[in-house]
């Protein structure tokens, strides 16, 4: 018999939310301890967002089970992945072309990867610690052009169009899902920014229009581990950046994904690179395995997430 989310917690949680964790629960009674710790670690105002998102969703025509079913299929598939990952020490894949048309391109799978992610942005630690630290760090006076490289769910790039002073916001993806999944939430959420951003689907390599020393901002979060050479990644951001431009970067080591491409294992590896590619990191923000350190992730291989605040390098 699965169990419910009012006995491994005690705080009064809204409905939606209520009913998301108890469908998780019975689908995965396994996922109790990742249930019990999210929610331990949710302030009531993150509580209260998860509950506005599920509300956006639903009035799109989503339910409750679909976005419980693609978070578990998403829980699923890095499970089996990280799995893959501790018996062999690499990633499954290592090529785009690997794992574009299964992924990127497949309109069912893709919806259901971005809803999931999206919702572990709210109920995963290290998740909900990087969205965290960008609304910590990004300048809320700053001027000029705002660059999210790989937007996905969107839910950066709306925090950042509600919060921040640029005066235009562009984001950049390979996917028309996540570019379609990014405009709905923007839309829902501040009708009025309509006239203030623009998305295009978009290679950020392959973007030649973008100008050197344009942008005030770049942001990219979780996406370098999904190229093939991230160093041409990380050198077009530093050349496309302003000198005094806020440079926020995410990333992880030893973390599988069906699309994680390129495998870090360090974040000195990270560091060295973006040295070598221009970029001097300012803040760093490491999130290790859920209950284990920095150090023990090193030892043993485990999952650890990485934040930067980054600066153009004179």
């Amino acid at each position: 018999m699965s169990v419910t989310v009012k006995e491994i917690t005690q705080k009064s949680l809204p409905p939606l939310v209520e009913q998301l964790m108890n469908d998780i629960l019975e689908k995965n009674p396994l996922h109790k301890k990742i249930v019990s710790v999210s929610l331990e670690k949710m302030t009531q105002e993150e509580i209260d967002n998860l509950e506005t998102y599920i509300k956006f969703n639903m009035k799109k025509g989503l339910t409750v089970d679909y976005l419980s079913e693609s978070y578990l299929m998403f829980v699923f598939d890095t499970m089996k992945e990280q799995l893959y990952f501790q018996k062999h020490k690499k990633y499954r894949f290592s090529t785009l072309a690997e794992v574009a048309d299964s992924v990127y391109h497949d309109p069912d799978y893709m919806s259901k990867y971005v809803y999931g992610i999206a919702v572990s942005c709210f109920i995963w630690p290290h998740h909900l610690g990087m969205l965290r630290y960008f609304n910590e760090t990004v300048p809320t006076q700053k001027k000029g052009t705002y660059l999210e490289i790989g937007p996905g769910h969107g839910l950066f790039f709306m925090s950042a169009l509600a919060n921040t002073g640029f005066d235009h916001f562009v984001g950049l993806d390979i996917s028309e899902t996540s570019l379609g999944q990014t405009k709905e939430i923007v839309d829902f959420f501040l009708p009025d920014k309509g006239s203030k951003y623009s998305l295009q689907l978009k290679d950020f390599l392959d973007a030649d229009q973008l100008e050197s020393n344009s942008y005030d901002a770049v942001v990219t979060g979780e996406v370098i581990e999904h190229v093939e050479e991230p160093e041409l990644f990380l050198r077009r951001i530093a050349e496309i950046a302003k000198p005094d431009a806020y440079i926020y970067l995410t990333t992880c080591c030893n973390a599988a994904v069906i699309d994680h491409i390129y495998l870090f294992r360090t974040p000195k590896e990270v560091e060295d690179m973006m040295d070598e590619c221009g970029l001097k990191v300012v803040k760093p923000f490491y999130l290790p395995y859920e209950g284990k350190s920095v150090e023990e992730c090193l030892e043993k291989d485990l999952p650890m997430s990485l934040a930067y605040v980054l600066q153009k390098k004179s």
